[in-house]
């Protein structure tokens, strides 16, 4: 066995996409600013559907022992053979229409919660911080903040916010802070643009979310941000949503578009340069995002705990059909190598 197997072989089983509930943050935001709340929230159900909604909210409420109790998570954890969790925001908490100085104040206490959340079991559980993707020149300060400061290991952003997307000149600072601090972002959407065209049969999420992963993932690829900053550790959650899957439209345009050529290579390359989650529902699917991205960046997720997610996330991966070896890598060895940084650019 080489070195490179044994340290896989080694590695704790490691779950990345699982969320916190803050509800002292949504309180707070509540009473400072009610009307843009009131705003949000007829726009979450313009976007969702009243029927979606009837049905979330008791899904949520049912949940939030496993979002808010460390004990209730690690029981729920041991049940699902998982040894560590990567524990970041549930997206609500992104705030993206949020002013300046309430969005830094949330990212920051948001940083403080999740650090808290992790300390009464670190050897369990490693988390993510949010910052202000709507306010680039905040951002910066709040990434310093959960990865300096709190010690979180990265942070959780969405695929847009506000006229903010991930192809943007503004958030040139951030990208580079990223890379010199060697930190992980993890992508994860928060909303779809597509709006009440997704308000019924759940769409807004079974579209809407690999929609925004997609769509995200395409401005970060095409706009060359992985050619100008290498080193980025981004993890996408839902397996990348539609791109991996369409990859070969986006390689065609490349070749055949001169707007489309912003990217040094094919944007089928960059999928072996971004880690992805497990949560794509299939082991047909799975089995296709580990030939297009490389069994080296694919990572175990759940989405924990909602009911999107997968609830055996182990025996998904151990039941796709794969090698021994790829099994473990994606259970345990990549995610571990993401944190002591033994990665290929």
């Amino acid at each position: 066995m080489t070195v490179e197997n044994e340290r896989t072989a080694d590695a704790r089983v490691t779950d990345v996409h699982a969320h916190l509930l803050l509800p002292s943050i949504q309180a707070a935001v509540e009473a400072r600013v009610p009307e843009l709340v009131a705003e949000a929230a007829a726009l979450e159900l313009k976007r969702n559907g009243a029927e979606s909604a009837a049905v979330s909210g008791p899904m949520v409420g049912a949940r939030i022992p496993k979002l808010t109790s460390v004990t209730e998570r690690l029981a729920a954890m041991d049940q699902q053979g998982v040894e560590v969790q990567w524990v970041s925001a549930s997206p609500n908490h992104f705030y993206p229409w949020a002013p300046e100085g309430l969005a830094v104040w949330a990212a920051n206490e948001a940083n403080r919660l999740v650090a808290e959340h992790v300390a009464e079991a670190p050897d369990r559980l490693v988390g993510l911080g949010l910052v202000p993707l709507q306010h680039p020149e905040r951002i910066v300060e709040c990434l310093d903040d959960a990865v300096l400061g709190r010690g979180l290991a990265g942070v959780e952003i969405s695929s847009f916010a506000g006229d903010v997307e991930l192809s943007d000149e503004r958030l040139e600072p951030f990208w580079a802070r990223v890379a010199e601090l060697g930190c992980v972002i993890f992508l994860h959407p928060f909303g779809c643009s597509l709006d009440e065209r997704l308000d019924r049969f759940y769409l807004a999420n079974t579209v809407g979310q690999p929609t925004e992963n997609a769509v995200a993932l395409s401005h970060f690829i095409f706009a060359g941000v992985l050619d100008r900053h290498p080193k980025l550790k981004i993890i996408a959650a839902h397996g990348g949503g539609y791109l991996p899957f369409a990859i070969g439209r986006s390689d065609h345009a490349w070749a055949v578009r001169p707007e489309a050529q912003r990217c040094a290579e094919a944007p089928s390359t960059y999928l072996k340069k971004i880690w992805f989650d497990t949560v794509v529902h299939s082991p047909t699917s799975l089995r296709h995002l580990i030939e297009v991205a490389g069994a080296d960046r694919v990572v175990l997720g759940s989405d924990f705990p909602f009911d999107m997610g997968l609830d055996d996330p182990v025996a998904f991966v151990q039941g796709a059909g794969l090698s021994a070896e790829v099994a473990q890598r994606i259970l345990a060895g990549n995610a571990a190598d993401l944190l002591t940084g033994k990665v290929q650019a």
